[in-house]
């Protein structure tokens, strides 16, 4: 999305994918790759507008030492607004001081995935539809929201649960205001200029892990953000805050309160953020090894808690220090 181009609600409300010629639609293809990316179920919130902090105020990014390697690991908020730039100084000047950004997936790369392949796991084949999939009152409720955001009848019937999922949830944000080409990940891979990029996982990676939930699991997922909608741009803003203020705890207490809110989301958040921890966690103690400094942008709820990322790598013997 070139310049200073903002996403639209009109974009997402179109058909996605041509039944009849098997292609996805081109002019979406990087709204697409946005929407996958949006994986973390906290990585909704957005920051609303504001410059760099004072001096001494804390950042949601944390220096972790080795006896070779430096790494600044900072929590990433996904969707963001224009005005909320520019980031804190220190932020930008731990940027500055490395050689190599790592990010989740680089969503600036989409050659890595394959097209065919996504619209297997995003889509149902042939007859097959979403009313086959889930109960009568989780259809009546995805109903009440394609009403809602004027979405057509095409996406209601062959998009799967998890993608139906991110599909509100994106229009819910843009909606509001909130734009992926924004977000701190952008902000640094477009910035990134000759620094080495590294992915943690890819776009593909994040794709399965979505496709692979039970039905059960999509459908509790679905259910789970349709209830959020009304009260998303009201929670991104305490989200938001926390954010700013690099208040870790906070965060990690609107993080346990989600997840003990809704129990047949359980199985969703060990898959969608737990287990996730632990690997990304061992892709960073590997920048560890080297004799690099390294920028990681990693999705804020992945950092925090006594199963996040930076207490697992505390946990290894690795000097932490928020910044």
């Amino acid at each position: 999305m070139p310049g200073d181009q903002k996403p639209n609600c009109s974009t997402l409300c179109q058909p996605w994918y041509n039944f009849d010629d098997m292609r996805i639609c081109p002019a979406r293809k990087n709204m697409l790759l946005l929407l996958l990316f949006f994986i973390a179920l906290v990585s909704a919130s957005s920051l609303s507008s504001g410059h760099a902090g004072a001096a001494g105020q804390k950042n949601f990014m944390w220096k972790v030492r080795s006896k070779t390697a430096t790494v600044y690991l900072l929590g990433s908020i996904h969707y963001m607004k224009k005005e909320a730039y520019p980031l804190n100084i220190v932020i930008e000047d731990a940027f500055s001081k490395s050689n190599v950004l790592a990010v989740e997936a680089n969503v600036n790369d989409p050659d890595k995935l394959y097209f065919s392949r996504l619209i297997d796991q995003a889509f149902y084949p042939g007859e097959d539809t979403l009313e086959k999939h889930v109960s009568r009152q989780t259809y009546e409720l995805v109903t009440r929201a394609f009403d809602k955001y004027g979405l057509p009848a095409e996406i209601l019937a062959k998009e799967r649960p998890w993608f139906l999922a991110l599909t509100l949830t994106a229009l819910e944000l843009l909606k509001s205001g909130y734009d992926p080409q924004y977000g701190v990940d952008m902000h640094f891979l477009t910035k990134a200029g000759e620094k080495k990029i590294v992915e943690l996982e890819s776009l593909e990676q994040q794709v399965t892990l979505l496709s692979g939930f039970s039905d059960a699991e999509q459908e509790a997922f679905l259910v789970h953000t349709i209830k959020e909608l009304d009260s998303m741009s009201a929670e991104s803003d305490i989200l938001m805050r926390t954010w700013k203020a690099g208040d870790a705890s906070g965060l990690e207490s609107i993080l346990s309160k989600n997840a003990g809110s809704d129990q047949g989301m359980a199985a969703v958040y060990e898959k969608i953020l737990y287990a996730r921890n632990r690997s990304m966690a061992s892709r960073v103690e590997g920048l560890l090894r080297s004799n690099d400094t390294c920028f990681v942008v990693v999705g804020a709820a992945h950092l925090v808690g006594n199963r996040g990322i930076v207490e697992l790598l505390r946990t290894k013997g690795y000097s932490v220090e928020q910044m």
